[in-house]
């Protein structure tokens, strides 16, 4: 009698085993249903928030190549149609897990070909905004950390060309006047009186200055007497010094913060 009590605690206890093990896969079934329910759900939000930023940035392309395109120019149906094109399918790679470097570069060398065919003085006013708002794009790329290209690598500072940094890049930036009218472009475009209200400076003094930055490409004029307004180019040249100032100086975040508020507010 009592060998037969020890063997039913004995199948009791088994049947206990079996009913933890069979508890544990349970658990850890569902943990694992909930998770990819969870990642389902992660996957398809982040669908919904890519084609919302997507459909912002094209608005935006639509809108900066309506508003800054050259406006007499019996071309500007078909490039506003081919720039359009090119940003809206540059924008797209936002929806990607990681924006292809080939394809981006892809757009940046098509855009530099579509600029060398370019039949008029006037075209460079607007690939220059063509250029900007892919720039942006790519930046925009970059914060969201689904594009990295070669920026930020170590590279042979002996290849570095002293003549040209010092001509392209350090010369026309030296002065407080042309730093001040760069900041101002950054943020919108100004015309010659704005720009003399804005530095204290007129006439020959100020076209000084304005040449200067023109002649290596940090500005341009949209026509003849019409508003300045920062190029590519002059708009990376201000970040690079911008961000070595603050991480010299240590004050970057709270600086970097302003910029991209005053940024944000001007794009609105």
């Amino acid at each position: 009698m009592e060998y037969r009590g020890e063997e039913l605690q004995r199948e009791v206890q088994d049947i206990k085993t079996k009913i933890d093990e069979l508890h544990s896969d349970l658990k850890r079934f569902m943990e694992r249903s909930n998770q990819l329910h969870v990642d389902s759900m992660l996957a398809d939000m982040r669908g919904g928030l890519c084609d919302v930023l997507v459909k912002h940035v094209n608005s935006e392309a639509s809108a900066g190549l309506q508003a800054r395109m050259v406006q007499d120019c019996h071309m500007r149906k078909t490039c506003q149609s081919l720039f359009s094109e090119l940003l809206q399918r540059n924008a797209s790679l936002l929806k990607e897990d990681r924006a292809s470097l080939q394809l981006v570069n892809g757009d940046r060398s098509a855009l530099k070909d579509m600029r060398k065919k370019a039949p008029y003085p006037q075209c460079d006013q607007c690939f220059a905004e063509a250029e900007s708002l892919l720039g942006k794009q790519v930046e925009l790329m970059r914060s969201l950390r689904i594009y990295e290209d070669d920026r930020g690598k170590e590279h042979d500072l002996s290849l570095l060309p002293e003549e040209a940094v010092v001509r392209e890049l350090l010369d026309p930036m030296n002065n407080r006047q042309r730093l001040q009218i760069m900041k101002s472009l950054a943020g919108e475009t100004k015309t010659f009186s704005g720009l003399a209200e804005l530095t204290g400076l007129r006439g020959g003094n100020l076209l000084f200055h304005l040449t200067k930055l023109q002649d290596m490409g940090m500005i341009m004029q949209r026509h003849e007497r019409g508003d300045y307004m920062i190029t590519e180019k002059g708009f990376q040249a201000l970040k690079g010094v911008a961000g070595v100032y603050w991480t010299l100086t240590g004050e970057g975040a709270a600086a970097e913060a302003d910029m991209q508020t005053k940024e944000e507010g001007d794009d609105e």
